[in-house]
């Protein structure tokens, strides 16, 4: 498991490009038959993939939970969210088996002690990305489809911003601890995904891009709203943003991404937004 330990803003004003992909960057998350994990120590977060082929993966696979977590089994004290953004697949949580279509999302709850990933066809196989918070009580393990999620429009094309935001862990879907997960779609022609920037002092947030096309990338914004940085990310990517960085970002091409928070506050809209004339 790759570690991460926490950066505060004013050592990210001194670092170069190579250290702040080095700090904040997750990549390559989808290798075949493995669990790829990156434990933030940003609110104690863990950003996984899976991409089962020929194996049916455990959760465990490459974790050793009682060295890094201090726990018999990694939800023991844990809960989570997962995205299919591959082919056809299967997770199994505690006996129950669910079918996870591309773009499905499954919530864990906490207390599940085995979790397995299979895919559907070796040739197009799943990819399951995963964002785990810690948690303090248990919950109801729920499967959430795509067609089933909350959905938000908003921004205008005018913007470069007309996007659907789907939200699937969330309050006004189902309760979790502290766990909220969603994906945001930009429609054709639009290419920012948050504007205005915003913060949020109480939460921390993940983002991973996917549906980048071709030889597109997108320009994640970050750092203080008057100190601020990018990182150029590829399809299939995440990155870790602090609660006092800015979340924004935009693209060479309309793209999805699936944004994961943990922190005490749970109020989808409790941002502090800061107008783009201000930034530096």
């Amino acid at each position: 498991m790759d570690i991460r330990y926490s950066a505060n803003q004013r050592d990210v004003k001194r670092y170069t490009t190579e250290e702040l992909r080095d700090e904040f960057l997750i990549t390559g998350l989808y290798k075949a038959n493995e669990v790829v994990a990156v434990y933030s120590h940003v609110d104690r977060m863990v950003t996984l993939g899976c991409m089962p082929t020929t194996e049916k993966v455990s959760i465990d696979k490459g974790i050793d939970c009682w060295k890094n977590f201090g726990t018999h089994y990694f939800l023991e004290r844990r809960e989570i969210g997962i995205f299919n953004i591959g082919g056809e697949g299967t997770i199994t949580a505690d006996g129950q088996t669910f079918k996870m279509g591309y773009k499905d999302c499954l919530y864990i709850t906490k207390g599940t002690k085995e979790v397995y990933f299979e895919s559907t066809d070796a040739e197009k196989p799943a990819k399951f990305y995963m964002v785990s918070a810690p948690a303090h009580t248990s919950y109801t393990t729920t499967f959430i489809p795509i067609e089933k999620a909350a959905k938000r429009p908003c921004g205008e094309a005018e913007t470069s911003n007309k996007r659907t935001i789907n939200q699937f862990i969330h309050p006004d879907v189902l309760k979790t601890c502290q766990l909220s997960m969603g994906m945001t779609v930009l429609e054709p022609g639009s290419v920012w995904n948050t504007m205005p920037s915003h913060t949020h002092e109480r939460r921390m947030e993940i983002y991973m891009y996917f549906e980048v096309p071709g030889d597109n990338v997108v320009f994640h914004m970050m750092g203080e709203p008057t100190e601020t940085r990018h990182i150029i990310m590829k399809n299939e990517e995440a990155v870790i943003s602090p609660s006092w960085s800015i979340h924004s970002g935009a693209g060479t091409s309309n793209y999805t991404f699936i944004w994961a928070m943990g922190g005490e506050n749970m109020e989808f809209d409790d941002m502090d937004t800061m107008k783009p004339n201000e930034m530096k």
